[in-house]
């Protein structure tokens, strides 16, 4: 995939529109979930410079962890509140938990607002030059209130927007990380 390209699946996105069809949205496990979108960025450093950089941009004192604040408060996001290391399976941005973590290789943010239940997905992987750095979006979207919220969202490109902006956020500290030393 090439640096910020946006893909996104057809038959996903009709099925991500389409809620549970046996049950409350809440009891469908993350692995579940249809594939949204996929953005990316090459960038000039190693694999461990990039988590931290990583880490530093979505741990709990992050600015994105205060916007992340504001827009699930507006949207009933759980989990709620920030907590635990940044990146460490189990802790917490307001709308997001880590429900895995592969140090320097993966970590997968789960969570859920009145409007959606989501994951995001980080990947590293050594490229010649630097690191690969992907997210992915997964993500349903119910009832004809989730309908209308994805349109608004990922229709409207606000999304890949965002993502692909926090991409290049990760980029640049990754970027001019100098180790302490």
């Amino acid at each position: 995939m090439s640096e910020s390209a946006r893909r996104t699946e057809p038959a996903a996105e009709s099925a991500a529109e389409d809620g549970p069809q046996d049950g409350p949205q809440k009891d469908l496990p993350f692995e579940d979930l249809p594939f949204v979108d996929e953005h990316s960025v090459l960038v000039k450093a190693s694999t461990a410079d990039v988590w931290r950089a990583l880490a530093r941009t979505y741990g709990g004192g992050s600015s994105m962890s205060s916007v992340t604040g504001v827009y699930g408060h507006l949207v009933a996001a759980e989990p709620r509140r920030s907590g635990g290391e940044p990146l460490a399976a189990g802790s917490t941005l307001p709308g997001f938990a880590v429900a895995e973590s592969v140090p320097g290789r993966l970590v997968r943010f789960t969570g859920r607002h009145r409007y959606s239940r989501y994951a995001l997905v980080f990947a590293l992987a050594e490229r010649p030059g630097g690191t690969l750095l992907s997210a992915r979006t997964y993500a349903r979207f119910p009832g004809v209130a989730g309908r209308a919220y994805r349109r608004l969202v990922i229709g409207s490109g606000a999304h890949a927007a965002l993502l692909t902006r926090q991409l290049y956020s990760v980029r640049r500290r990754a970027e001019g990380y100098v180790p302490a030393g």
